[in-house]
């Protein structure tokens, strides 16, 4: 008896063992799965970050309320960085050695992804989403980053597309002195370019700052017909309603990075017609299946309203749980970049990404809209 009893004690110890071991990678818990996120949840951008993150825990919300992922709940743990990409790496390393999160997720600002992925790939811990469509994101092909927005390289050509369309050439340039601003307007050279325009102006902004004064004058002295303005919300909206003040009233476009209900109420009457273009379907009406879900979505979450970013930050988060979901009942990180590399032509509801083993497409869906009259942006 005495054998058999060492026996049962023997088996259940293993048997402990054998369930520690297979939640033994971090982040992975028995219940739930830890993600990491760091961005500016207090400066400039808070108001864009705020709407972003919202979007991706409607999602999150949702597949917690329905059982999570084989039987795991989602735990997002959101970490302020201000925008500073010090701070994004002092919380990278603090997400990853002391939270043990098992993944990042939607990173915000072209220097603080550039700043943390050299960590990415020495910790070998996936980054899912970051909102930035620097070039850096697409290639090379990082192996532990998986970006989800179009390249600033499509927004450059779809910007200079439409200038172009509607008839407008003499077109300016207002873009931030940093990775970000110089990214952009390096595509939208090249879009000019393969047209056979030149960019009659190019004006610079000092990174995190409103300093708009001198790309004012610079800009104004050319008399433009359509100026694209590539920058953080804040400056662009100083920036345009400087330009509006001189009574003058070129066509306006700005990049996605500002498409929030914030950047329209700073603007106020100063943002009727100005375009903003668009890395989601319309969010406003459930005209395509995934804005159809993603209101319902948001029905559940009181207060949330419906934008551009916090879509974006909902199909980020179908992504992630996609990828969760393919690696399987007992996840690691190794798998989860193995499943994430399997959604080719994968079909979000109206928007379709690619990943491979050597390809990291994410989405090319992109479209314009346009600030409306009652400050709402029209499709």
């Amino acid at each position: 008896m005495r054998v058999t009893r060492y026996r049962h004690l023997v088996s259940t110890a293993l048997g402990f063992l054998t369930a520690l071991s297979a939640f033994a990678e971090p982040g992975v818990l028995p219940d739930k799965i830890l993600i990491g996120q760091s961005a500016g949840f207090t400066g400039a951008a808070a108001p864009q970050i705020i709407d972003l993150t919202a979007g991706a825990l409607a999602y999150f919300a949702l597949v917690n309320s329905q059982g999570g992922i084989h039987g795991r709940q989602i735990a997002l743990e959101s970490m302020d960085d201000a925008i500073d990409p010090k701070r994004t790496v002092e919380n990278t390393h603090r997400l990853i050695t002391q939270k043990q999160v098992f993944a990042l997720f939607l990173y915000r600002g072209t220097p603080n992804v550039e700043a943390v992925l050299p960590i990415i790939e020495q910790e070998k811990v996936p980054l899912v989403g970051p909102s930035t469509g620097a070039q850096s994101m697409y290639a090379p092909v990082k192996r532990y980053l998986f970006p989800i927005r179009p390249s600033y390289q499509v927004d450059a050509e779809k910007i200079i597309e439409h200038l172009t369309t509607i008839g407008i050439k003499k077109i300016a340039v207002f873009h931030e002195d940093g990775p970000f601003g110089k990214d952009v307007l390096a595509g939208l050279v090249t879009a000019a370019k393969r047209r056979g325009l030149v960019l009659i102006a190019v004006a610079a902004y000092p990174r995190g700052t409103t300093d708009v004064d001198s790309a004012v004058a610079t800009i104004m002295q050319t008399d433009p017909a359509g100026i694209v303005v590539v920058g953080a919300a804040n400056a662009s909206a100083v920036f345009i309603k400087k330009v509006k003040a001189l009574g003058k009233n070129p066509q306006f476009i700005a990049l996605s990075n500002v498409s929030s209900a914030a950047f329209a109420a700073d603007l106020g009457d100063a943002g009727r017609g100005v375009a903003v273009t668009a890395v989601t379907p319309y969010p406003y009406a459930p005209i395509t299946p995934i804005a159809k879900e993603y209101n319902q979505a948001l029905k559940e979450r009181p207060g949330s309203t419906p934008s551009y970013l916090s879509m974006e930050g909902y199909i980020a988060a179908k992504v992630m749980v996609e990828g969760l979901r393919r690696a399987g009942p007992t996840p690691t990180r190794e798998k989860f970049v193995t499943a994430l590399e399997t959604l080719r032509h994968f079909d979000l509801g109206g928007v379709e990404v690619n990943y491979g083993p050597s390809e990291r497409t994410g989405s090319n869906f992109i479209e314009i809209t346009a600030i409306g009259s009652d400050g709402k942006y029209i499709h």
